[in-house]
């Protein structure tokens, strides 16, 4: 259960949102509280009241290091009762190396809070618990392709999901 002042790090996906979005409506609840389709870098990252401006230098700073790549999500898979778009090896190296990266500097707050011994980078589509019809409805559209270019700051307000500020990865290849 999301709780007032949580704060997630995401990488908006917008070139998915047409395929995604009817099933996000339909299957997933953090589409209608405002989460774009989107990779998850960090959740939960820094309650909000400690996003101040220190620490959105910090961000800035790191993900500036980072450079932009190409996303392909080449097919669909799933979690128990959890159905996603799933990135090419080469996508998914560079998403775990974004996530290790801020997870690095903020170690107080690993990903998912601990919760699984791996992280798989993945695009969520729908809580259900049959996949057929979401897999059926995406394959076609795939492979899907993408261009990351920032990380966004996400923080609950009790209500929805509001965008704080994004972090543009840098153009040119990783220092």
């Amino acid at each position: 259960m999301t709780q007032t002042g949580e704060s997630a790090l995401v990488l908006p996906v917008p070139e998915a949102e047409a395929v995604v979005g009817p099933w996000r409506e339909r299957y997933d609840p953090s589409a209608r509280l405002g989460v774009p389709a989107h990779v998850t870098v960090l959740y939960p990252f820094l309650p909000a009241h400690r996003l101040d401006a220190g620490v959105l230098g910090d961000l800035g700073e790191l993900l500036a290091a980072q450079g932009a790549f190409d996303l392909a999500f080449t097919h669909c898979g799933d979690f128990p009762g959890v159905h996603y778009l799933a990135p090419s090896a080469g996508a998914a190296a560079r998403l775990n190396a974004l996530t290790a990266a801020v997870a690095a500097r903020w170690p107080e707050h690993p990903p998912y809070g601990g919760r699984f011994a791996e992280v798989v980078p993945h695009l969520t589509v729908a809580y259900h618990d049959d996949p057929g019809p979401v897999a059926a409805g995406l394959a076609p559209h795939l492979p899907l392709t993408a261009r990351a270019e920032a990380v966004r700051l996400l923080v609950f307000d009790g209500a929805r999901w509001v965008r704080r500020a994004d972090f543009p990865l840098s153009p040119k290849e990783p220092r």
